[in-house]
């Protein structure tokens, strides 16, 4: 399904208690050819962070819009954006989207760069997969000369506030995000690189 990966990458080794063995964690910069495995990732990971909490119709209208192959093969392609993919193991386990489009929410921020998506399959919950992405943003983003991070959050994602709370990013205020046809408040939080 989620198998192989383009790209080039590092590895992390992880060692398992419960395995008694080594387990690799690889990260790779999306291409263009990523986009139908990344636009199946992205559907399957957003619906498990967010069908339960949210009408089935607004979830099909916004992963209608936003996410399908040419809306993701789009992103892709465009410069201002980059993508990192989590493989465990060689099974696609999550990815991250860096966002360098000038927002309204970045007005006031130096060098800012926007965390827009990081997201792991909950397979691979507890596996360090989303850290090891975080990672890879807070590096990409140094040598790129930003100077903070910025990113919205859904109030009621409870578990991705205590993540992001943990790597040092603070709240600064609130935007709307639009799921569909519901209106909802997500909470800004930025990080200084």
């Amino acid at each position: 399904m989620l198998a192989g990966f383009s790209g080039t990458g590092f590895n992390i080794p992880l060692t398992s208690t419960f395995a008694q063995m080594s387990e690799t964690l690889t990260i790779t910069q999306a291409t263009v050819a990523d986009a139908k495995i990344l636009t199946e990732l992205s559907v399957t990971t957003f619906t498990e962070a967010f069908g339960a909490n949210n009408r089935k119709e607004d979830m099909d209208k916004y992963i209608a819009s936003a996410m399908s192959v040419p809306a993701i093969g789009a992103e892709l392609a465009d410069g201002n954006n980059v993508f990192f993919l989590a493989w465990y193991e060689n099974e696609l386990a999550g990815y991250a989207k860096l966002g360098y489009n000038q927002k309204p929410e970045a007005k006031d921020l130096e060098a800012p760069v926007e965390l827009e998506r990081i997201y792991v399959l909950k397979k691979f919950y507890g596996k360090k997969t989303g850290a090891a992405l975080m990672e890879k943003c807070l590096a990409h983003a140094t040598a790129h000369g930003d100077t903070v991070m910025w990113l919205g959050v859904w109030q009621q994602n409870h578990r991705a506030v205590s993540f992001y709370k943990q790597w040092g990013f603070e709240f600064y205020g609130t935007h709307q995000f639009v799921l569909g046809d519901d209106v909802q408040t997500d909470e800004l939080m930025k990080k200084d690189l």
